[in-house]
């Protein structure tokens, strides 16, 4: 006898980024500034006084403390992951029972699907609208009359950059009985006052997710934060694995949400790139009909395109890297050199198009 997959893995594929080498990498929404030489002289300190030989701390108490009072939270109020790829799949998993009905809203990361097909919970897909933003009140509907028992999606989200208000997001938490869980990866870009992460114990049925990946430039650390009121932090607490968070990505986390001028300099800086790459993008489009760019509120900037894939393969070829989605690309913001690098290569690109266009014309 031998072996055979069950259903929901045995056609899966390992998940694999665009590969090859490139100059300029803006396809995964990494922060392209690394650490000063300063804080990097920080970082061999912590490491060479790490005890090796012992695990790490299970609570990661001081990584808690340092974030809690970054944002000015309760520590309490917080639990940390292996990036936020483990707090989704870890609560999608503890939190819906055999039979719960997950919602998800499209188009959204993607993984929050995924993981309720592995967890074999059933996913109702809220479609957005055509501008790309959520209709609350339909929304809260849909939660209500199809059984939903956990809401996720984010905001700002990813990949529209667009985002719903703190308004419309207290609305929603009040309206519907289910868990809402709100992944606030890019909050950092937009506007604090949209936040929920102040109030979560104001509210039993919320979850907020924060991460060290996007502003504060550490995606390698892979550090996740879930925060909620005491119950649902405890229960998460219960669930997890004991030692799930390596010690050195706790003692330098702890160590760079510390260091808050630096930082909040770095977010700074990345919605002023930010903002000149969404300027210079609006400027293109003037220059052809199919190229619509959809404001942001992200570090990234979402565009509608019928020749996204020929971009993507051209951009490829002068070695860059962006994100293809079908009839829409993503670009994460750079460096200031770095976007006009990209910007110089899709004006070529869309000018040879349009000049390759008049000339089959001209010839038929």
């Amino acid at each position: 006898m031998s072996y055979i997959l069950n259903d929901k893995i045995k056609n899966l594929v390992p998940y694999e980024p665009i590969s090859g080498e490139y100059k300029i990498r803006l396809d995964a929404n990494e922060c392209t500034l690394n650490y000063d030489a300063d804080f990097m002289n920080t970082v061999d300190n912590v490491i060479h006084n790490l005890d090796f030989n012992r695990y790490p701390d299970p609570l990661c108490a001081e990584l808690r403390k340092s974030f809690s009072e970054f944002y000015g939270i309760d520590y309490k109020n917080v639990t940390v992951g292996n990036g936020s790829d483990e707090l989704i799949f870890l609560i999608e998993s503890a939190f819906l029972k055999k039979g719960d009905r997950l919602l998800t809203v499209t188009p959204d990361f993607s993984m929050y699907e995924f993981y309720s097909s592995i967890t074999e919970n059933p996913c109702v897909k809220f479609k957005k609208n055509e501008t790309l933003n959520i209709d609350i009140d339909a929304l809260i509907d849909t939660v209500n009359n199809e059984n939903i028992s956990l809401i996720i999606f984010s905001n700002p989200c990813n990949p529209t950059g667009q985002g719903i208000t703190k308004s419309e997001a207290e609305k929603l938490v009040k309206s519907v009985n289910a868990l809402v869980v709100l992944d606030e990866a890019y909050m950092d870009f937009w506007d604090e006052s949209n936040s929920l992460i102040k109030d979560v114990n104001e509210y039993s049925n919320l979850i907020v997710f924060r991460t060290a990946s996007k502003a504060l430039g550490s995606a390698a650390l892979r550090l996740g934060f879930a925060v909620s009121n005491e119950t649902i932090s405890r229960a998460i607490a219960a669930v997890k694995s004991p030692y799930n968070v390596n010690s050195i990505s706790q003692a330098i986390g702890s160590k760079l949400y510390k260091n808050k001028i630096f930082l909040n300099n770095r977010i700074k800086t990345i919605v002023e790139n930010t903002k000149k790459l969404y300027n210079e993008l609006v400027r293109l489009s003037g220059l052809c009909e199919d190229f619509y760019v959809f404001k942001t509120k992200t570090n990234f900037v979402f565009v509608k395109t019928g020749f996204g894939k020929e971009l993507w393969e051209y951009l490829k070829d002068n070695s860059i890297a962006i994100r293809w989605m079908g009839d829409y690309i993503r670009i994460t913001a750079g460096t200031q050199k770095e976007i006009n690098t990209v910007v110089y290569f899709i004006e070529r690109f869309i000018m040879e198009r349009k000049n390759e266009k008049c000339r089959i014309k001209q010839n038929d």
